[in-house]
């Protein structure tokens, strides 16, 4: 009878031993599991996807201060190129410079009356100037905020008999503002000015 007794306690060590193996397993599998969930999550809201075309494709978020440098460029390139194309149709200036000041403050629609004015935009109109700019570089320093930039560009206007090719650089400071459709990359130009606009060269239009 003893031995009897003494075989069902050690079986019965065996199955508790055996069922508190199995529990272990079952919570290191769960932990396991929630620990690939989270991570999983994780690296999804690292991606986002845009629809183009039919197409799902991929993309990635950054931190803000990852984009700065590339963003901040692109808003004063932008902003030049609203701000100096101008072709002779006061509607087409209108529009165009009207998108530019929604990413400047106040020293830039300065600068737009001070032309008006003085007759700078009529002279394009009665002239029939068109005027175009390409934007060779901006540096930006993002080391100090507001980001002090500077623009090197090249300017040309085309005139009835002639083409004449200009330097323009310009610099002012971007600090951060909400970002919307009239400006995608949440930025306010500030404390904008020219300091420097020359004469190239110019050359005659062969007809």
């Amino acid at each position: 009878m003893f031995s009897k007794m003494k075989n069902i306690d050690t079986a019965f060590r065996h199955v508790r031993g055996f069922t508190m193996l199995i529990i272990a397993s079952c919570v290191l599998i769960c932990c396991f599991a929630l620990y690939k969930s989270f991570s999983l999550v994780s690296q999804m809201q690292g991606k986002i996807y845009i629809l183009a075309n039919g197409k799902a494709l991929e993309a990635y978020s950054s931190e803000r201060r990852d984009n700065i440098p590339v963003e901040s460029r692109d808003h004063v390139k932008t902003f030049h190129v609203l701000f100096f194309t101008l072709d002779p149709d006061d509607k087409a200036i209108q529009a165009n410079v009207t998108k530019a000041l929604y990413l400047a403050d106040g020293t830039a629609k300065r600068i737009y009356d001070d032309l008006k004015e003085n007759g700078y935009y009529s002279g394009l109109i009665s002239g029939n100037v068109n005027q175009t700019i390409m934007v060779d570089s901006v540096t930006i320093d993002i080391n100090e905020y507001p980001y002090r930039f500077r623009c090197y560009a090249t300017q040309s206007i085309t005139r009835p008999t002639s083409i004449t090719t200009r330097s323009l650089v310009t610099e002012g400071a971007l600090r951060n503002v909400s970002r919307s459709d009239n400006n995608p990359h949440g930025f306010l130009i500030e404390r904008w000015n020219t300091i420097e606009n020359r004469d190239l060269k110019t050359a005659n239009r062969n007809h």
